[in-house]
């Protein structure tokens, strides 16, 4: 899967608002009871907004998180539950839309039939893998195998030139790993440790239930994992990953041919459909460098077992109930600590979407997304880039002509609401009521062949790379625009009827994390056009680093789980979009009440405290130790509770709404408060 640089506002284990009682009262009130009034607001205001419901929500067994984006996405998941059951009893013409997603969702719930197959549906596959006799046999199959979500070797898409921002080019990037990122190859606590044993464990579970004897399954996982570890040994560190100049590193195929002699580029791009390309992005030259040297270094026997195990790693979920649980005990339960699996009608609704969501999203937004709702939207996303114009103008730390530049940036800004103006059209995928894991296949292989074709061909602005039903928002910087789906566009993120307050808290705050991220560490580095190209002033960026930096250092000062810090570095462009999206947005909701009479108090709670008490209640999470640590090692967003307090104790509004002395320990002097934007 590619390196996804649409920068988004969520994880996908958690997070927003909960709602536990119904919509109409909870428009109307901060419900009390979800607050923890025994701790002071000035203390830890996280605890204050969110106490009560933390106490009262216990995390259910199938997740590793309970907080108030899982409860979003079940809400959600009984709305496609609806649509997905109705598209399956259609009985729909072939070919159209609902005849896809209805059979690609009775396949999966096809229980009886997907034990019945077994591994049958793979076994062209493994054949195949059989068959290598040689390096050129290895790489062809290696090609084959990039159709299907899996990135062995190494990771292969397509995407805009980062320095030609009209233009798709080839895309490859370090990949062939199965733990979450390089580092849990390599990290020596315990808990690291434990980690790695446990893969090694699963691995052999797994060839065990491929039919292998205990010793030869043994001896399999090892190799995978000495496969494995020198490639992650080659790969870049998350952190250095955020750096797009570090990973642009466009080559003719001349010469990343000459970087990899013993790959041969003119065949891979012949098989995946781009024999005529002249060039690609080579993101990690070094991790191909050992890409280089492994392909006569590993044995081609060694490479078959390395494929296997991506092979059935990528179907376990999707087969018969032995490698669903498997696959459930290591991803589910070491990685996230989660105790039992979701429902088979939620995994595969999940499924559905994830891989033909552009068709199953048709559905949704005709049923669940009110037109009202986009209108609102849209006046408060007018709002929010208002706000900013406003706040870049009186930067005093910025030049006139930096200023200038990044009022263009702003003015060029794209928006992107709802759901496309221009369905994706499938009618080259194939979807039947047979095969579970084939139809899976043929729709990875669908996306993947969609996605090549795009290369040598000028950037499509109006293509969406998240689905209608997701709970999600993002910033694309190479396209320079902010996408906000239906999913999130719901209570308790956004509500057209609720008060001003609430809804800046929110959906106004997560508005202007996206607008932000196009100035943030990262996002800055990209013009209006969306070309990773130099506009500050050498002055600017002295200022702006100055800033980022002090943000940087306060973050990695929370301790996340046991003696494991936040890492202020990996966090820091969503720390800094959090920090100004909640700054421009708290100046957005005082400006739609110019000239109006003040806003009573509701439940005891002025408007700017409901503002603050809004934000907070999004982030409310339950969390077992086993996601933290994940979230925190591979996840570019900080916990919840310091999306709230971190931000929370640089703004001089937060003080001044609660009341807050300069002495309470949530309020920092001036001199050590961070304004930014």
């Amino acid at each position: 899967m590619k390196k996804l640089w649409i920068v988004s506002v969520f994880t996908v284990v958690w997070m927003w608002m909960a709602c536990s009682q119904p919509a109409s009262k909870s428009v109307l009130s901060i419900d009390r009871k979800n607050l923890d009034t025994t701790v002071s607001p000035g203390t830890d205001f996280y605890q204050y907004a969110n106490g009560g419901w933390l106490k009262n929500n216990p995390i259910p067994e199938a997740f590793g998180s309970w907080g108030s984006f899982n409860e979003l996405r079940d809400q959600n998941n009984i709305k496609l539950h609806d649509l997905l059951e109705g598209a399956m009893k259609a009985n729909a013409p072939k070919g159209t839309i609902k005849q896809k997603i209805g059979d690609f969702y009775a396949s999966g719930m096809d229980s009886a039939g997907i034990e019945a197959a077994g591994l049958t549906p793979l076994a062209g596959e493994f054949a195949r893998i059989d068959a290598i006799q040689s390096g050129s046999d290895l790489q062809d199959v290696i090609a084959h195998l990039h159709h299907y979500s899996m990135a062995p070797m190494f990771n292969f898409y397509s995407d805009q030139d980062a320095k030609n921002s009209n233009d798709v080019i080839a895309q490859a990037t370090q990949g062939g790993l199965t733990l979450p990122e390089r580092d849990y190859y390599f990290n020596m606590d315990d808990k690291s440790k434990s980690i790695r044993a446990e893969f090694l464990t699963h691995m052999k579970k797994m060839f065990t239930l491929m039919g292998q004897d205990s010793v030869t399954a043994e001896k399999n996982a090892q190799t995978v994992m000495n496969i494995e570890t020198r490639l992650a040994k080659a790969s870049m560190t998350v952190v250095e990953q955020r750096d797009p100049n570090a990973t642009y590193h466009k080559m003719t195929i001349e010469e990343v041919s000459r970087l990899t002699p013993n790959f041969t580029w003119t065949k891979y791009l012949a098989s995946v459909g781009l024999g005529e390309v002249q060039s690609l992005n080579v993101a990690q030259p070094e991790f191909f460098k050992e890409v280089n040297a492994m392909q006569t270094a590993v044995s081609l026997d060694d490479w078959k077992t390395y494929l296997r195990w991506h092979v059935i790693n990528m179907a376990a979920p999707y087969l018969n109930q032995a490698f669903v649980e498997q696959n459930f005990k290591f991803n589910g339960t070491v990685l996230t600590g989660q105790r039992a699996l979701q429902l088979r009608w939620k995994r595969v609704s999940n499924t559905v979407d994830q891989r033909i969501g552009m068709a199953l999203g048709q559905l949704y937004v005709e049923k669940y997304f009110p037109p009202r709702a986009k209108a609102k939207a849209n006046e408060m996303i007018g709002n929010l880039k208002a706000a900013m114009k406003d706040h870049i103008e009186k930067l005093e730390w910025m030049t006139d002509s930096t200023k200038a530049k990044a009022q263009k940036k702003l003015s060029t800004f794209a928006v992107k609401i709802g759901y496309p103006d221009q369905w994706r059209d499938y009618t080259g995928l194939e979807i039947d009521r047979g095969s579970y894991i084939i139809n899976i296949m043929r729709a990875d292989s669908f996306e993947f062949r969609r996605l090549m074709a795009k290369v040598g061909k000028p950037v499509d602005r109006e293509d969406w790379g998240m689905t209608p039903p997701t709970v999600n928002a993002s910033y694309n910087p190479g396209l320079n625009t902010i996408t906000f789906p239906a999913g999130i566009l719901q209570w308790p993120f956004f509500n057209p009827d609720a008060d001003d307050a609430f809804n800046y808290g929110c959906m106004g705050a997560v508005i202007g994390h996206e607008i932000t991220h196009g100035f943030d560490d990262e996002g800055r580095q990209y013009d209006a056009e969306g070309n990773l190209k130099d506009w500050w002033l050498p002055e600017d960026e002295k200022q702006f680093n100055l800033r980022a930096k002090l943000v940087e250092e306060q973050f990695n000062q929370f301790v996340a789980v046991d003696s494991l810090h936040v890492n202020g570095k990996l966090t820091l462009g969503e720390n800094l979009a959090d920090l100004a999206g909640l700054t421009i947005a708290y100046d957005a909701m005082k400006k739609s009440m110019e000239g109006k009479p003040a806003p009573a108090k509701i439940d005891g709670f002025t408007a700017e405290q409901r503002f603050f008490l809004a934000w907070a209640q999004i982030w409310r999470v339950n969390m077992r130790d086993q996601t933290l640590r994940l979230l925190v090692t591979t996840d570019p967003h900080a916990p919840g509770k310091f999306r709230v307090n971190g931000p929370f104790a640089n703004m001089k509004q937060f003080q001044e709404a609660f009341g807050l002395s300069d002495n309470d320990p949530m309020i920092r002097p001036d001199s050590l408060r961070v304004v930014i934007w």
